[in-house]
């Protein structure tokens, strides 16, 4: 086990007028900085999240698929603030594919969905590459360095160490269907050294009954000497599902895990989401305990264009499975919930810190290669202070050695990055873009006869395009060229919009007045590239052979939401509280002392019945008390207005203000971890039954607020 770490660590930092630091107001943190957090975890791409806890710190490894280095690995000591470690693989390279070359790429290939663990001493992470192998890492600290070797491939692989047996089991998701509608997953056995498989072990499977299915992404434990494993049903808007059995060989009985559940996550992007909108649901994902007893899962969806993002909920046990939820609630998740007790306390963190001057010889972490680069075209010390790309020859920027992406923040992100083209030759192309299929950049483009500003949206490529030799030309569109000579010294920008999925270029000769080129680009989540937009520096050459140099300098990343509206909570003020789906008031009905919604345009919804004051309760936890005097009170009868007589508002006056953003807010009730809702154009009585919010926030759970005189 690690040492233990101290019980109370004290960040000297910059702070706001609140309190929180000021990093966590400028780049997304999921700590609230009142004792609770709101997920997403990362307001970006994280994929195929695997946790583990080593002593009282906590691990997580994600997928990287092309991108180098490989196999990102965060540190955490309170599961909500995680700090980037490292990456098991400086480069990913297992042939002329995984380098652009030869007209080939591993576009929604490479490395994924790792399984992290720890024993005896030793951390292990397991990953596979699908058509290369399983990769298998070690080391005896998580910050490496990582002794790596090569198994045959198993997809969406785990593994358990079974103390109690001696025993090293792999389970992988390639599952057959048996007699009877069954589905059978093979578990093996792996030689004590992880060199090999033992091949003299017997034959193991976990065989699931029929009509159950799961088999993606799969997490196996071993807990009070039972097995479980968490696995989610193949697709996007999908369940998962967990399995237990006393014994390895079964049998298994299966139930889902966490169902229905999106968090207000939609399908489309959010402007354009429509009211049966199913959403995007949590599924594939593992969990860890605490040196406290409590148990959650890391947990991902997808998160349209921006990629798949993870959120941390809480485990309930029940029955002998540990489901996603709360009591009374169980299967959904809260969007915003008490911190995990882990017994560490620290302020709020962003866990991504995107921003670049390239200064002092050293590059953001953060940053990731397209593919494996040419480590002889790219410097930070040839011209210190700037990060200094030397292009290659392609014939577009899908094919373009050392560009150079980071993920785009949501759920809205501005980058701007400073170029000099002095350095270019005829046929170079340097600028900025967002990788993805479709692609889209803005750059200079330097031809024999000067230099133009263009601003370029590709066609789709075909899911595989390039893996056999790159037989088919690359399809183009006509780029927009700008009317206006560029300088040799400027500044290029993308602000992305994940709520309309819409993207502008944009360009300045100053670094203050932009101006916008060509039309906004849409963003789109696809199975291309198996990621969300890359934002990226590049510069390659079309004319066959390598060129010049671009020297790029000042990345930044504005992310104007990163702390909006949500992370407030009028506490002590007087509010108004309406419905998103239909602008109905919530209003207290005096004469019956109970809450009710009115509509909108109702005369009866007098300016005092529908003003109540926030009273805080700590932990984001708030009661509403009316102009009456009454407190708002839940119960399984209803929702009623409560005389305290000069108590202190209780469980039943005590709600969980839910930060669901766009400006929308959810209201936990913590007798039964249900939310607030009224029925959408039908006034009267408000219920605390929901389960949670609808992804086209139109279930009448969402409400908006404004403070009133």
């Amino acid at each position: 086990m690690l040492p233990a770490g101290s019980a109370l660590v004290i960040f000297a930092a910059a702070s706001d007028a609140s309190g929180v630091p000021l990093a966590a107001t400028k780049h997304w943190t999921a700590d609230n900085g009142n004792g609770t957090y709101s997920n997403p975890l990362f307001y970006g791409e994280f994929e195929d999240p695997d946790p583990i806890r080593v002593g009282n710190d906590y691990y997580l490894a994600g997928t990287t698929m092309h991108m180098n280095p490989a196999v990102e690995i965060l540190h955490s000591k309170d599961l909500v603030n995680w700090q980037l470690v490292g990456y098991c693989m400086k480069r990913l390279d297992l042939g002329p594919a995984y380098r652009l070359e030869e007209g080939r790429n591993i576009y929604g290939q490479g490395i994924w969905a790792p399984c992290i663990r720890y024993h005896n001493g030793m951390f292990y992470v397991f990953c596979n590459v699908n058509g290369a192998g399983l990769q298998v890492f070690r080391s005896k600290s998580i910050h490496g360095p990582w002794e790596h070797n090569q198994l045959p491939g198993r997809h969406d692989l785990s593994v358990l160490f079974d103390d109690d047996l001696h025993k090293i089991f792999i389970i992988s998701s390639a599952g057959t269907r048996g007699p009877g509608g069954t589905t059978t997953y093979p578990i093996e056995e792996l030689a004590p050294d992880l060199r090999s498989f033992d091949t003299n072990a017997p034959k193991h499977q976990m065989v699931i009954p029929p009509g159950e299915r799961m088999g993606e992404g799969h997490h196996l434990y071993k807990i009070n000497g039972k097995y479980y494993d968490i696995s989610a049903i193949p697709g996007g808007t999908v369940n998962q599902m967990i399995a237990r059995a006393d014994s390895i060989d079964g049998p298994w009985t299966v139930t889902p895990m966490v169902e229905g559940e999106s968090l207000g996550v939609t399908v489309a992007a959010p402007d354009l989401a429509r009211p049966n909108d199913r959403g995007l649901w949590l599924h594939q994902g593992g969990m860890c305990d605490t040196p406290s007893g409590q148990w959650w899962s890391i947990i991902m969806s997808d998160h349209g264009s921006a990629g798949r993002m993870v959120s941390l909920v809480p485990i309930t046990w029940d029955k002998g499975f540990p489901l996603i939820g709360l009591p009374g609630n169980l299967r959904r998740a809260p969007n915003t919930w008490i911190k995990p007790d882990t017994g560490y306390t620290q302020e709020p963190e962003p866990t991504y810190v995107p921003d670049d001057n390239f200064n002092n010889g050293k590059m953001n972490p953060h940053w990731q290669w397209n593919h494996v680069p040419d480590d002889s075209k790219w410097s930070l010390t040839e011209k210190p202070g700037v990060l200094r790309l030397h292009s290659l020859p392609a014939d577009s920027f899908w094919m373009a050695r050392d560009s150079l992406c980071q993920r785009a923040p949501g759920p809205e992100s501005i980058m701007t990055v400073e170029l000099d083209t002095t350095g270019l030759v005829a046929g170079d192309h340097a600028g900025l873009a967002l990788l993805s299929s479709p692609y889209a950049w803005i750059g200079v483009v330097k031809t024999a006869e000067g230099a133009t500003l263009q601003m370029y949206d590709s066609p789709r490529m075909g899911r595989g395009f390039g893996r056999r030799g790159g037989e088919a030309p690359i399809p183009t569109n006509a780029p927009i060229v700008s009317p206006t000579p560029p300088p040799t010294h400027l500044w290029l920008r993308v602000h992305c919009n994940f709520d309309n999925d819409q993207a502008v270029f944009s360009w300045s000769a100053d670094g203050k007045k932009f101006t916008p080129l060509g039309t906004p680009f849409t963003m789109t989540f696809q199975l291309i590239t198996f990621q969300g937009v890359r934002p990226s520096l590049f510069n390659f050459n079309t004319g066959g052979h390598p060129g010049g140099y671009a020297d790029f300098d000042n990345y930044t990343v504005v992310e104007p939401r990163a702390r909006g509206i949500e992370r407030e909570i009028p506490m002590g003020k007087t509010i108004m509280l309406t419905s998103g789906a239909d602008g109905s008031y919530l209003a207290a009905d005096a004469q019956s002392n109970i809450l009710v919604n009115e509509a909108a345009d109702s005369t009866s919804a007098t300016a005092r019945n529908i003003k109540f004051q926030v009273v805080d309760l700590g932990l984001g936890r708030v009661a509403f008390q009316a102009a009456n005097g009454r407190f708002v009170s839940a119960s399984a009868d209803g929702v009623t207005l409560k005389d305290l007589a000069g108590q202190k508002p209780g469980v039943a006056e005590s709600f969980q203000w839910i930060n669901l953003m766009r400006g929308d807010t959810a209201l936990m009730s913590l007798v039964n971890h249900r939310y607030l809702a009224t029925k959408p154009g039908e006034p009267g009585p408000v219920t605390a039954t929901a389960p949670g919010p609808t992804p086209a926030r139109q279930g009448g759970v969402c409400f908006k607020w404004k403070t009133v005189d």
